[in-house]
């Protein structure tokens, strides 16, 4: 149907509201950060442009290889495992047994946790008196200094923010319910057992769902505070402190919001790369229906 005269203004009312929000909330922070990257700006005095001073400041600090190293290595433990267990849990859930809902439910409320009544939970949970190491004297082993212990810190973080994984898990569930029971019943046919099945149909049907659950995963890992900022401040001794918590004490502790912004435009390239790279990655093994 063809739109005429003062008809023709409709479809960008509808999507006026969307605009208006895009440049408001996204493109106008995004490039008033950029500018401010080029400054020496401080929350009070006065303000000097320094063009790349800033990015140049960053790459000789060692507290920013410290924070990048760190996400890094948290990034590399929590993806493939929170995006596993995510797929893992949607498989087990996509049965019809009795009491799937139920189950659906559970492995869902704890996404509905903020990140800081997440943090407050686990901290009972993971202190050197608290449950999680009750069980583990109760089965005869060692206590574990979760919080303290600047080698379990990590693992303390990766545990905690796997809990939340409801939204992972439905995204996969709702993929798992569209792969056609064709293929399956092809392949019975052709003598495929359980795991060929799940090798050759599934994961290459879902594949655009791994691929955004990975790419949202890694997103997440860059951007962690809440937890980490609540949970162990970045400690013990700086195993946690991560590149986000780089940002917020340059800029929110330290007052410097050019080097904060400087420092904030880096991980939106280093999360832009390793997006374009898996992404790119993906089209080997993910099947995309066109």
């Amino acid at each position: 149907m063809r739109l005429s005269g003062r008809h023709r203004i409709v479809p960008y009312l509808f999507i006026a509201p969307w605009i208006v929000g895009f440049l408001a909330f996204t493109l106008f922070p995004a490039t008033f950060s950029l500018w401010m990257s080029m400054f020496d700006w401080g929350i009070v005095g006065d303000r000097t442009f320094i063009g790349f001073d800033n990015y140049i400041r960053m790459f000789g600090d060692d507290t920013f290889y410290l924070a990048m190293s760190n996400t890094v290595r948290y990034a590399l433990i929590l993806v493939p495992l929170s995006v596993g267990l995510s797929l893992g849990l949607a498989v087990l859930l996509s049965r019809d047994v009795r009491g799937v809902g139920l189950f659906k439910t559970a492995f869902y409320l704890p996404t509905l946790l903020t990140g800081v009544a997440l943090a407050i939970v686990w901290g009972w949970i993971l202190a050197d008196r608290g449950v999680l190491n009750f069980f583990i004297a109760s089965l005869g082993g060692e206590p574990v200094r979760w919080l303290t212990d600047p080698g379990s810190a990590m693992w303390a973080m990766v545990l905690t923010t796997c809990f939340g994984q409801g939204a992972q898990m439905l995204i996969f569930l709702s993929a798992l319910k569209n792969v056609p029971a064709e293929l399956y019943e092809a392949a019975t046919i052709d003598g495929a057992g359980p795991f060929r099945k799940f090798g050759r149909i599934t994961l290459p049907m879902i594949g655009p769902a791994i691929v955004f659950n990975t790419i949202i995963s890694i997103i997440a890992a860059f951007q962690q505070i809440t937890v980490v900022l609540n949970l162990t401040g970045g400690g013990p001794d700086k195993a946690t402190y991560f590149y986000s918590l780089f940002v917020y004490e340059n800029a929110f502790r330290r007052g410097d919001l050019g080097y904060a912004a400087s420092n904030a435009w880096i991980m939106l390239i280093a999360v832009l790369v390793l997006t374009l790279v898996f992404l790119r990655l993906s089209r080997r093994w993910s099947y995309y229906e066109v």
